[in-house]
């Protein structure tokens, strides 16, 4: 019975599973599934999940980038995605708002999907499916009356003629491929990757371990696919998306129905790893993480609440067409609000927004620039 090369190369490459001391770690294992439980009940009862986890997604974007070296103000990434820059653009703000655009297409999927090559390539920002849709919608129709712009055979008498003729040409263009006669193209430059790294290989590698680690506890499994993201140094120049994928794991396992703050979890933490840490260290560096996690996710969701109630009590005495309670849901899905920013959102003047912040009286949040040509709100 003969094997596939890809298998073999697969078996070759793949990583050893670490052997962890079961006997001591379980119950810090089940502490940490339970408060994460908790937390998510907790979110979904509040009824504000849809605010926190856009505000989450925007802050972890920014730490992302903090991790990785890179300054990026909250205020210009709020701005940037609303479309609505103040500046042109930096490098690192438009890293950040990838970082953002990746968060938000994790959870505009179904929990297992990021953890595939179709959902790392979307999360990655290429070889979606919008640019194909894009670029065959560009295409102008052919001229019903001109014979040359149909392909050959499209005319004859007998319609399937067309068809089989294309499969052919496309049969023949594959046994090309394959015999090397025909090479395929490289899409990337050496002067920004590195020709002896194949990624695709480790990303096979990476999604087999999560697969051979899916009977384990859901903190367990998160914990070793993300040390084996560092081993194998994936996507370079996107250090951040190795949470984001720890993150997934947590969500596709059933513990949460969002994306917690890793990456502020791993900033606060005191864990950073080495290379030359054992199996235990290594487990016990990410259940630090995730606890500090969700220290920061708590905190933020109590502010919530606590801006959510005070705020209600002014919009329940407002009219039935008020746009009051819309600047209120702004301020619980956005880390700051400005003036500009939400006469576009909610279609209303300026004029509008300034009287709707002064009806809101004491239970408007904190303004955060203290300045009067640039002024900005938000709950912190």
């Amino acid at each position: 019975m003969h094997r596939d090369w890809d298998e073999d190369r697969l078996e070759r490459a793949a990583l050893a599973l670490p052997e962890l001391p079961w006997e001591v770690i379980a119950g810090r294992l089940e502490q940490i599934t339970i408060s994460i439980l908790r937390f998510d009940a907790r979110l979904e009862a509040s009824g504000l999940a849809a605010g926190w986890q856009s505000r989450c997604d925007m802050t972890e974007a920014v730490r992302a980038l903090i991790l990785d070296g890179h300054l990026v103000d909250v205020g210009d990434l709020v701005l940037h995605d609303a479309g609505m820059d103040v500046r042109h653009p930096t490098h690192e703000l438009t890293r950040a708002a990838a970082a953002l655009k990746a968060r938000r297409t994790a959870m505009a999927r179904k929990a297992p999907w990021p953890l595939s090559i179709d959902g790392l390539s979307a999360l990655r920002g290429i070889g979606g499916v919008a640019e194909e849709t894009s670029q065959r919608s560009k295409v102008k129709r052919p001229d019903p009356d001109d014979d040359e712009a149909y392909p050959p055979h499209a005319n004859d008498a007998d319609p399937w003629k067309a068809h089989f003729a294309e499969i052919d040409a496309l049969l023949d263009r594959t046994s090309k491929v394959l015999a090397g006669e025909t090479p395929l193209r490289k899409s990337r430059s050496h002067l920004v990757y590195d020709p002896d790294k194949d990624e695709a290989e480790n990303e096979d590698v990476w999604l087999d371990l999560v697969k051979r680690t899916s009977h384990w506890p859901a903190v367990a499994a998160a914990a070793v696919a993300w040390n084996a993201w560092l081993d194998l140094n994936l996507y370079t120049r996107q250090p951040w998306l190795g949470l984001t994928m720890a993150a997934s794991i947590l969500r596709a396992r059933g513990l949460t129905n969002h994306l917690l703050p890793l990456a502020a979890g791993f900033k606060q933490s005191k864990f950073r790893p080495q290379g030359r840490e054992g199996a235990r260290e290594k487990l016990e560096g990410f259940c630090q993480v995730l606890e500090e996690a969700l220290v920061i996710a708590t905190k933020d969701l109590d502010r919530l609440i606590l801006a959510c109630e005070l705020m209600s009590r002014v919009t329940a005495r407002t009219r039935s067409n008020s746009r009051l309670p819309g600047l209120v849901e702004l301020f619980l899905s956005r880390p700051l609000v400005t003036v500009p920013l939400a006469a576009k959102l909610l279609k209303v003047t300026p004029k509008a927004v300034d009287l709707m912040l002064a009806q809101l009286g004491g239970a408007l949040p904190r303004e955060l620039t203290g300045r009067t040509r640039y002024r900005a709100w938000g709950i912190v």
